[in-house]
């Protein structure tokens, strides 16, 4: 499982363990009935895909460059033009540079929380924490207000998400993978792949086994065995049997032409496994790349591993979603929790950037999204927004509009508390065709 520890200590962990019908930690089965969704809303995207870019990426470097700011601000990296005129990206990203009229970049997106945990709590729900409750992150609302299958996890996290139900539940978590594809590996999915040889019949043998259990022990109460043998057992068993749920997580059934583009990076087959399984029809999934927390080495750490394989996973689902005829349903955000500091530290002997909230990039796409388009500026040195700026809150706005969802909706806490999706939030509305 791939891990990344920022410098304040925090790591990104599992927040939801899901096992076989009889595994340890919460089961299939109990991840079902905890994952019931609520009313359809429709909307121009009827799935999403979140991308975190874990430990808070420079925009300086990447989407937001300044070649004629200073040296101790501007760094070692050159713009690149894009295959939109007028925009340019970082050197390093030629792959998305070639695609930029498939997403739009927000510059300028400012807030004031500088720790790891609370900025990656904002961007993952759109609201400032608060100490007495926690929001939902944006695949536990899509979970709650979209109908799935029933044969299919609605919300699946590859490895793992720092999204979670929040006031809404536990039922509203993602199904974490708990690992990455490896290209030439089968990859399985712990309560989904039938492995250690069972087979199908055998669970048929199981379920047959609980059905006559149930018939035996019919009219006891409080039995603890019939309370997993209701209709979320049922669905388990729907998923376990059903070869559509296990193919949706077979990327080998993917051609070689279109797998290609996607490489053999973790994150860019984590990309190639998103875009299978929307179109198999699961909801909303959650995609992490880390160590962008560069404090020492930014530039080399930049060059030689984070923006070639951020460049190529992304660039290839811009083009895979495409191709499977999914970009225009299927709302696409990339974040981290903050930018990093326009001057350059001397901590190393090339220099890093620190934690900078005050400005920072986001990227959208997909559904209604109109790409080729760059909303936002920054001011000379990209220390601050040149004019009023777009808040988290804005653009998760943006992201449940373009999913359909009114983030002005009213949910209820567990104790009747009305509380509103994103409290502070307003569409950006030039970012939709």
């Amino acid at each position: 499982m791939s891990s990344f520890r920022t410098c304040d200590g925090v790591a990104r962990r599992d927040f939801l363990k899901v096992g076989f019908l009889a595994g340890a930690g919460l089961s299939l089965s109990g991840y079902l009935r905890l994952a019931e969704a609520g009313e359809v809303r429709q909307g121009a995207a009827d799935a999403g895909i979140f991308i975190n870019l874990q430990g808070g990426p420079s925009h300086m470097d990447t989407f937001d460059l300044k070649p004629d700011a200073p040296a101790e601000y501007r760094g070692t990296f050159n713009p690149i033009k894009t295959n939109v005129p007028g925009i340019e990206i970082s050197e390093h990203l030629p792959k998305l540079a070639r695609c930029a009229d498939k997403y739009a970049i927000l510059r300028g997106v400012t807030h004031t929380l500088g720790a790891h945990q609370l900025g990656t709590e904002y961007v993952n729900t759109g609201n400032r924490p608060l100490p007495s409750l926690e929001y939902p992150g944006y695949g536990a609302v899509v979970t709650k207000e979209k109908a799935a299958s029933v044969d299919l996890p609605p919300f699946v996290a590859i490895p793992n998400s720092n999204q979670r139900g929040g006031f809404l539940g536990v039922q509203y978590a993602p199904l974490n993978t708990a690992a990455t594809p490896r290209p030439g590996v089968p990859f399985s999915v712990r309560g989904i792949a039938l492995g250690n040889g069972l087979t199908v019949a055998e669970v048929e043998k199981r379920q047959s086994l609980l059905r006559d259990l149930d018939t035996t022990f019919a009219g006891f109460e409080n039995n603890q065995l019939l309370d997993g043998l209701d209709r979320f057992s049922q669905q388990a068993y729907s998923i376990i049997t059903s070869k559509r749920a296990r193919d949706a997580f077979d990327i080998s059934q993917e051609s070689p032409a279109f797998a290609k583009p996607f490489g053999e990076d973790a994150f860019g087959m984590s990309c190639l496994l998103a875009a299978r399984l929307v179109e198999s029809g699961v909801k909303f999934v959650t995609i992490s790349l880390g160590g962008w927390d560069t404090h020492q080495d930014n530039f080399t750490r930049l060059k030689t591993n984070l923006l070639p394989k951020l460049d190529e996973g992304l660039a290839a689902l811009f083009g895979g979603l495409e191709q499977k005829g999914l970009l225009g349903k299927t709302a696409v955000f990339v974040t981290g929790e903050f930018g990093r500091t326009p001057k350059i530290n001397s901590r190393s002997a090339e220099g890093g950037r620190d934690h900078y909230p005050r400005c920072m990039f986001m990227l959208m796409a997909g559904g209604g999204v109109r790409g080729g388009q760059v909303l936002g500026e920054s001011d000379e040195t990209a220390s601050a927004p040149k004019n009023e700026g777009y808040s988290p809150d804005d653009v998760a706005a943006s992201f449940y509009h373009n999913l359909g969802i009114d983030h002005t909706m009213e949910y209820h806490s567990d104790t009747g508390r009305p509380i509103t999706i994103v409290r502070d939030g307003t569409v950006i509305r030039p970012l939709f065709a």
